[in-house]
């Protein structure tokens, strides 16, 4: 069930963010207007995709989805100030939770030394308990969860040490996007715009999917309701964990 009462400012106390998720849009559908309240405090915020989204889009194969999707990705992270985009390569659609998924995250985590990471719900349900969150979900941000303690760890994944990468236990925050069970809110009221432009970014996805689907209308629906929460015109949620 949906976490009852207001929701609290995100802390904004920090420099360098790293966001985590499993396919290319994940974060347009409402992190990326966070990210753009974030970037106009001159912030620095980096992308990295466990997949290229390559099985996304049921009229066209794979081999031609991926490269267009990663090329979508980079224009909408572009739109919120996000010059710095990294594909890790595993397989659309059947990220598995295992060892591999968070070697690549520590990897990036080390190579970026964020002091907030961004993922996405990786729990069973969506908010208000709807649908079942699909796999690529639940296993990417598991994956994230544990590779910020991977990333601290010098005898955990040896060879990233061979690889030039010196631990980094400078994660303090790892924040949830559209949990269940959010505890916190980023005001994005003069930013929502970017985030709608971000999503609009990803036309040949949204495209595939068929029917129609209004980007400003769900976004903008999403936002006011949290912005409820949160005593603003609109926002966005997180699940805050402080490390």
């Amino acid at each position: 069930m949906d976490t009852p009462g207001k929701l609290e400012p995100m802390p904004e106390d920090w420099d360098r963010a790293l966001a985590v998720v499993a396919h290319p849009d994940d974060l347009e559908y409402g992190s990326a207007s966070a990210v753009a309240r974030w970037t106009s405090q001159g912030k620095s915020v980096v992308y990295a995709l466990v997949t290229s989204g390559e099985a996304g889009i049921d009229s066209m194969a794979p081999e031609e989805a991926g490269p267009l999707r990663e090329q979508e990705e980079r224009a909408g992270a572009a739109i919120v100030g996000v010059d710095s985009v990294e594909f890790l390569g595993h397989p659309d659609g059947m990220i598995e939770q295992n060892l591999a998924p968070r070697k690549d995250i520590a990897r990036s985590i080390r190579r970026h030394r964020p002091e907030l990471i961004v993922t996405l719900n990786y729990h069973a349900t969506w908010p208000g308990g709807v649908g079942f969150n699909m796999a690529d979900h639940r296993a990417a941000g598991a994956a994230v969860l544990d590779a910020a303690r991977d990333a601290a760890n010098r005898w955990v994944f040896r060879d990233l040490l061979d690889e030039g990468f010196e631990p980094w236990g400078g994660v303090r925050y790892i924040c949830v996007n559209a949990s269940p069970y959010a505890t916190h809110a980023v005001d994005v009221t003069d930013f929502l715009d970017k985030g709608i432009a971000s999503l609009e970014a990803h036309r040949a996805y949204i495209d595939g999917l068929g029917g129609t689907f209004d980007i400003t209308e769900f976004l903008t629906s999403s936002a006011s309701s949290i912005g409820e929460q949160a005593g603003v015109k609109y926002a966005v949620d997180y699940e805050l964990m402080r490390l």
